[in-house]
Formats: C-alpha cells, sequence, structure tokens
C-alpha cells in the first residue's frame, strides 16, 4: 500500500532556479502531479532558491511556464502560496532558523569552528591515511554560541547502519560511512538543500517525496535529521534515471538535453509530450501507447514505475506527435502549418488561406512536427501551391521518350480531362486520368504532368498538386507547359 486509506495525499516538485528545466526534472514533476490528482490530493509547486550563486534570471517565471504549457497545474506555488506564505525557501528563513534552534537545544547542532585550510588539512590528512574524510571525526570539544557567522553544522545523533523502504526499489540500506556532520545553516544564513527541504516537506505536509537515484546515497543523513526532529518519514519512491537514446548513458544537458520549451517551439503538442515523458520509466500494461490525460491519471500508480531506466527515444517521440496532429481538427491544424511557414512562402502571390487548407493533406501525410514543416518550406517543397513554377523544359522530359515533345499530346490529353474533372479532392482527380494513365504508361503521363505543375524533380503526386492548386490554375500551369514544349 503506497499510503493510508485516510491519508491525504501531499505531492511537491521542488526544482532549483539555475536554469532551464531538464526533462528529468519535468517527468519527476508529472509524476508528482498525476499521483496527487489520481488521489485527489494536494501538488505544491515549491522553489529551491538558497544557492544565490548559482540561480539564474528568470528562471522562476520559466518553470512555471514550462509546467503550465505541459499542463500541469499547482494547488500552491510561488504565484500562490496560500496558508504556506511562500512557496520560495528565500522567504523562508525563519521557518529554519526555529527549526535549526530546535536542533541547538538538543545538542544537536552546532557553529563550526573551523576555517576553510584547517578543514582541507583534515581532508588531507584522510586521503594520506587512505581513509574517508568524515567531519563528525573533528567535531569540536567545546562548541560557542552560533550567532550566523560561522556554519551551523548538524551532529548526527547516532552512528548506525539505516535500513528504508523504497515503494520503487523495496527495501534499502547504507552504512554508517554515509553518516556524517552536514552543513544545515550557510554564513549567508541561507539553509542548505539537506535541511531545509526536510523541513518544508514537514511545514507543508508532504506524505510522499518522488525524486531521482541520485539522492540515495544521501537518504541516511536525511533519515537521521528526520530521526533528531522526531518526525515519521515521508512515503520515499525514486525514480528512475532517464537514458539517453542508446540506453547507455544518463540523459543530461551536458549530451544535448533541451530545454522543455524548445520542444515546444519545435512543434511539440503538450499533449504529447505528457503521454511521452509519462512512459519513460512507467509502465501500465499491455501494448497501448496514447493516453489522454484523464487515462494517464486514472491508471498511474507507484507499484508501475520501472527500477531501471527509460530511454529518450526521438523517434518515438515524433511518431507520437504525429499521432496527436492526427487528432486535431482543420482549424487547429491550419493554424499549425501558417506558424510554421517562413514569412517569404507567406508573400508568395497565390497564397491564400484556400490553398492552406488544402495543403494540409500533403503536409500531415509527412511531417511530425512544426520543425520538419519548416525545413521543407525553406527547401521549397512547398512553393508550388503559392508560385507558378519556372523551370527548363527538359525536365518535363519521361525516361523512356525521345525528346520532351513526346509528353506535349499526353498533357494536352490531360488537361482536356482535368477540365471536367471533379476537384473535390485528390482521389477524383486521380480517377479521371487513371485510365488514360494506364493506357499511355502510368510514368509517360504523370511524370511531365507532376513536373509541369510544381516545376521540381521531387513533389507531392500530380493528383494532389492539382487539388491544392485548384482547376483553373491546374489547366493554366499545364498550358504554359505546353507552350514551353511547343512555342
Amino acid at each position: 500500500m503506497d499510503h493510508k486509506p485516510d491519508q491525504k495525499v501531499v505531492t511537491r516538485f521542488a526544482p532549483s532556479p539555475t536554469g532551464f528545466l531538464h526533462i528529468g526534472g519535468v517527468r519527476t514533476a508529472l509524476f508528482a502531479y498525476l499521483y496527487a490528482r489520481k488521489h485527489n490530493g494536494t501538488f505544491i509547486l515549491r522553489i529551491e532558491d538558497t544557492d544565490k550563486s548559482r540561480e539564474v534570471a528568470g528562471s522562476i517565471a520559466h518553470i512555471q511556464e514550462s509546467l503550465k504549457w505541459l499542463g500541469i497545474s499547482w494547488d500552491f506555488g510561488p504565484d500562490n502560496p496560500g496558508k504556506f506564505n511562500s512557496c520560495l525557501q528565500s522567504d523562508r528563513l525563519d521557518i529554519y532558523k526555529k527549526y535549526a534552534e530546535k536542533l541547538i537545544e538538543k545538542g544537536l547542532a552546532y557553529p563550526d569552528p573551523y576555517t576553510e585550510e584547517e578543514t582541507e588539512a583534515f581532508r588531507q590528512d584522510a586521503i594520506n591515511s587512505k581513509k574517508p574524510f568524515l567531519y563528525r571525526n573533528h567535531r569540536p570539544t567545546t562548541e560557542g554560541k552560533w550567532d550566523g557567522t560561522k556554519p551551523l553544522r548538524f551532529k548526527v545523533p547516532k552512528i548506525k547502519r539505516y535500513e528504508w523502504y523504497d515503494q520503487v526499489r523495496g527495501t534499502l540500506s547504507a552504512g554508517e560511512e554515509m553518516l556524517d556532520d552536514f552543513i544545515l545553516i550557510k554564513t549567508d544564513g541561507y539553509p542548505t538543500y539537506n535541511f531545509a527541504h526536510i523541513v518544508d516537506d514537514l511545514e507543508m505536509g508532504v506524505t510522499h517525496v518522488m525524486r531521482g537515484q541520485e539522492f540515495i546515497s544521501s537518504q541516511p543523513k536525511f533519515l537521521s535529521l528526520y530521526d533528531a526532529l522526531e518526525i515519521p518519514y515521508p512515503i520515499f519512491a525514486t525514480l528512475p534515471p532517464i537514458m539517453g537514446t542508446d540506453g547507455k548513458k544518463k540523459l543530461s544537458k551536458r549530451d544535448g538535453a533541451k530545454d522543455l520549451l524548445e520542444y515546444r517551439d519545435e512543434g511539440y503538442l503538450p499533449e504529447t509530450m505528457r503521454n511521452f515523458l509519462a512512459l519513460i520509466g512507467w509502465n501500465p500494461g499491455g501494448d497501448r501507447e496514447l493516453f489522454s490525460t484523464e487515462e494517464l491519471i486514472a491508471n498511474f500508480s507507484l507499484e508501475k514505475i520501472q527500477k531501471s531506466g527509460g530511454a529518450f527515444n526521438e523517434e518515438k517521440l515524433r511518431w507520437m506527435n504525429k499521432e496527436y496532429l492526427r487528432l486535431q481538427n482543420s482549424d487547429f491544424l491550419k493554424n499549425y502549418l501558417s506558424d510554421s511557414l517562413p514569412d517569404k512562402l507567406k508573400s508568395l502571390p497565390q497564397y491564400n488561406d484556400d490553398k492552406l487548407n488544402k495543403l494540409i493533406t500533403v503536409v500531415f501525410e509527412r511531417v511530425h512536427n512544426k520543425s520538419e514543416i519548416k525545413e521543407s518550406a525553406e527547401a521549397g517543397e512547398f512553393d508550388f501551391a503559392f508560385v507558378k513554377p519556372e523551370f527548363e523544359t527538359n525536365l518535363m522530359k519521361y525516361k523512356n521518350d525521345q525528346s520532351v515533345k513526346d509528353a506535349l499530346v499526353r498533357l494536352q490529353m490531360a488537361s482536356e480531362l482535368l477540365a471536367e474533372a471533379d476537384f473535390s479532392s485528390a482521389e477524383s482527380i486521380k480517377k479521371s486520368l487513371w485510365g488514360y494513365a494506364e493506357e499511355v504508361g502510368k510514368g509517360e503521363l504523370l511524370w511531365p504532368l507532376r513536373t509541369a505543375l510544381s516545376g521540381k524533380e521531387r513533389s507531392p503526386d500530380p493528383f494532389v498538386i492539382a487539388y491544392v492548386i485548384g482547376r483553373e490554375e491546374t489547366l493554366s500551369r499545364i498550358k504554359t507547359a505546353c507552350d514551353k514544349i511547343a512555342p
């Protein structure tokens, strides 16, 4: 059981404002959000901004924008702290000081009397002795009063082997070598992560702590502090790492992991990213891969989180985005396409909404996102829709013809057939020409017709082109092509 039946579930996502929101962090936020919503609980966005040297301006707003785009809403956060007064750790210094004083009263915290040089000498002695450096081996024999000019250190009350239960990893344990006297509050007045997150989780009633496996080694320190403060442990769930495409190395910023909003700008839909990230390290069972947010919430459970890492497969992400694009209505796709096209294409003489709507059929059969549309547009693949083509006459010569003049009669016949054709779809246009194409040879007709309409060696088939540009423009381009052949 991952929580008591009468327990109000409270989860949190607590990023540091040190830059863009990494994919691993986003997945942690998503899992915590899904679990809270599954159990009608509370989801908190808390900003851990106590390391001012690493803080990047604008990061807090960026984190909120990223989560909002993904569809992750919080009950309490920087913009609506509610009963917590603030969800920024930098605003909660008095709270940490209160708990620090409790530890001092218990004899479980002391001001660090050593200079950096003295601490480094202790560390070097341990290296020379081939022993691990443990600060607790150098506790001062007398402890002065803490006035904030020195770091305040936690005095580990009991050196023992710790064992704890993790909802994903099962029973875990670590020896006493993982316990040490760590800093609670720095000389700048700000608490360390090791101290602040435990105080905040207690004050905010957090019941479930979800985080990455890099924190496992620090868990004994955390547990010793829980014990010192005489507070019950929350439920722990260690999430598996997100691996690179090859599945061998953890995905990191250094290896090219992108800001979440870069995926937005590339045209990935928020429902795509939610679905995709949810399935990295969580397996609902079965072969199904597309889930609405409501279905993700209904199916989510800690028991189905995998221990091993899951690969960030960009090909799967592209496929999934294409599947979600298929579900969108024509107005959405028209705006999506228009936003993706460069201004120089929009300035072409025949650019209009009717052709844009018809071009949807061509574009969304093969592209997966806005970036691919932009690349295709920059390469001129959609020019045929909005401008009369210019090309060398010999481009219309089919490989089996003696000369380009052999195509003239076929193009003229195609023009006659298309003058009477049903232009309501590419398929109806195809029906009007197909019998003649089989009579004279498919390539013999379709090659010169396609190049006459597009002006390119590679383009969509002529039926699609004719549908997009319409009857009048189709007949006009065929006439121009025929005039090129027989001026």
